[in-house]
């Protein structure tokens, strides 16, 4: 058999063994009652490599450059008209194993958990669980929004053109998520606007696939994520839209060789081993303007599938606005304040990219209000001696910083969903710094603009201006690290020409093992062409 035929035939297999039921068969579902306790260990937007990088520190090892609305993120129409939410939802319908379940079920079940029960009767909902007959989950508040909840009766899938039904506006390489130990490579994302928005501001509503994407080679650490490194960089230099659509459509939905697709449930929570990933909303169709986080989750058991549910999760990184009041009476209230003393240093950090908190799941809220005052930590905190407030100041001393309380708190707000998205606009930092600027409750538009390779959809100039040159100059720098050698007898990373003389002498026959992978066909070749006996090794 041709061996480029061959390795066709062995990537086809690898997704067939991917897209089974389960990774884990006999997974059982939390009970709906109780909220699950099901955090990923992933900052959602700050963490792996990319806080290990001064920003405007352009390493000496950078050798390689990308262009960045090509390799970090994609925007054009031209591209993002080729992805289809029906076609997201129907691949996790189809990877579930679930007999009879279809990509519509689960976008209405999703929504239905905005909607006061009974609902659907298909999964949980906003008053599941109260206090004081008011709706909570993980003992904070958690509005029901009836309007986004409409979508649960709702088709968007079969008119594209309809008020109802929802668009791609951009794809983002998160490659600087990627832990540097290399336990996965990094987050993928697919962001979906309601074409609603598009004429009706009070009719906005975005939901984003942020996928964690597993390394298949964990054991060669972050050299084993080199093969979608150099995927999204190749795409630097492909001038052709048509042919970076079909490259993107199938690292997407197909996966590059010896990896899962994106789109796939594991990487949205299913998966029990690592429960990594989400699916975040950043909803509009109500006052207050709210963004939220689910999770997927499988009920499996001997080795049959019957249902795959979208669940409520915390927003992670955003401890509830209350825990900062003084007066709280909150029973968790008095464990987070010397809680947040702890995180006062990595907060202190004067960088406006590497600056950071980790914040304990039982911390966080299941919402991010953007408009009103439980997500304003500032306001929470007031200007009043507080123990709270001596905490911080006592952290303050002992690192020897100039910043003040109200300083940390602040760039605590900034990292919170809310305050990124519109509360921190233009706040001051304290040393020197000031939060850059959404486009206003979002970093991505419904709407166009003109740009160098025709329309695209329009960023905040945070994200162009701070965040994207921040990962530009991560991910070049790992690009430009040297590249890794391994064992020809071992498949994995492509190795370099310069690792062996056998190396060498396969890639001329064969490039694909130096560029794309080294893959079981290029082991075989160096049993070969270099007279070896890898069994014997």
């Amino acid at each position: 058999m041709d061996k480029r035929v061959r390795r066709s035939c062995l990537a086809f297999a690898s997704i067939l063994a991917l897209a089974g039921c389960s990774t884990q068969e006999d997974l059982l579902e939390a009970p709906e009652e109780v909220p699950p306790a099901r955090t990923a260990p992933l900052h959602s937007e700050r963490g792996g490599i990319g806080l290990l990088h001064e920003s405007g520190d352009k390493s000496q090892m950078a050798t390689v450059t990308v262009n960045t609305f090509r390799s970090l993120i994609v925007t054009e129409t031209a591209i993002v008209n080729n992805f289809s939410m029906r076609e997201v939802f129907d691949q996790l319908a189809a990877q579930s194993g679930v007999a009879g379940l279809t990509g519509l079920a689960i976008y209405r079940q999703l929504w239905d958990t905005q909607n006061a029960r009974p609902g659907l009767n298909q999964g949980q909902h906003c008053n599941d669980l109260t206090s004081s007959g008011q709706p909570v989950f993980n003992s904070f508040p958690y509005q029901c929004r009836t309007q986004e909840g409409s979508q649960a009766n709702q088709d968007p899938f079969t008119n594209p053109a309809s008020a109802n039904a929802y668009k791609a506006v951009g794809l983002f390489n998160r490659f600087d998520l990627a832990p540097a130990d290399g336990a996965n490579c990094g987050e993928y994302r697919i962001i979906f606007a309601r074409k609603s928005g598009e004429t009706n501001i009070l009719s906005r509503n975005f939901i984003i696939f942020e996928a964690v994407l597993p390394n298949p080679h964990p054991e060669e650490g972050l050299d084993g994520c080199l093969p979608v490194a150099e995927f999204w960089h190749r795409l630097t230099a492909n001038a052709d839209p048509a042919s970076r659509t079909q490259q993107l459509r199938n690292f997407y939905f197909t996966g590059l060789p010896g990896f899962r697709p994106v789109v796939h449930i594991d990487n949205y929570g299913a998966d029990p081993a690592t429960i990594a990933g989400q699916i975040r909303t950043n909803q509009f169709m109500q006052s207050n303007w709210l963004l939220r986080e689910f999770k997927l989750q499988k009920t499996c058991a001997s080795g049959t599938c019957t249902s795959l549910k979208a669940i409520i999760s915390t927003d992670k990184v955003n401890p509830f606005g209350g825990l900062f009041n003084p007066n709280s009476t909150h029973a968790r209230a008095a464990d987070f304040r010397f809680f947040f003393a702890t995180q006062v240093e990595a907060l202190a950090r004067n960088d406006i990219n590497l600056f950071n908190m980790d914040v304990q799941d039982q911390f966080n809220g299941g919402q991010s209000d953007a408009q009103g005052g439980e997500n304003n930590y500032t306001g929470q905190f007031g200007n009043n001696a507080s123990a709270l407030r001596t905490l911080i100041q006592g952290e303050l001393d002992r690192i020897g910083s100039t910043l003040t309380p109200v300083n940390i708190v602040n760039r605590a707000k900034a990292l919170s969903c809310a305050g990124c998205h519109d509360l921190s606009n233009s706040n001051g930092l304290g040393g020197g710094l000031t939060w850059p600027n959404s486009l206003g409750f979002t970093h991505i538009s419904e709407l166009t603009e003109a740009g160098p390779e025709g329309t695209r959809f329009r960023i905040s100039p945070a994200l162009e201006n701070v965040f994207l040159p921040h990962r530009k100059a991560v991910f070049e720098e790992y690009l430009s690290r040297p590249r890794p050698c391994h064992n020809v007898c071992n498949p994995g990373n492509p190795i370099a020409t310069h690792c062996s003389p056998c190396a060498a002498s396969v890639c001329e026959g064969d490039p694909f093992c130096c560029t794309g992978s080294w893959d079981v066909i290029c082991v075989d070749q160096a049993q070969d062409v270099c007279g070896l006996s890898c069994n014997a090794l």
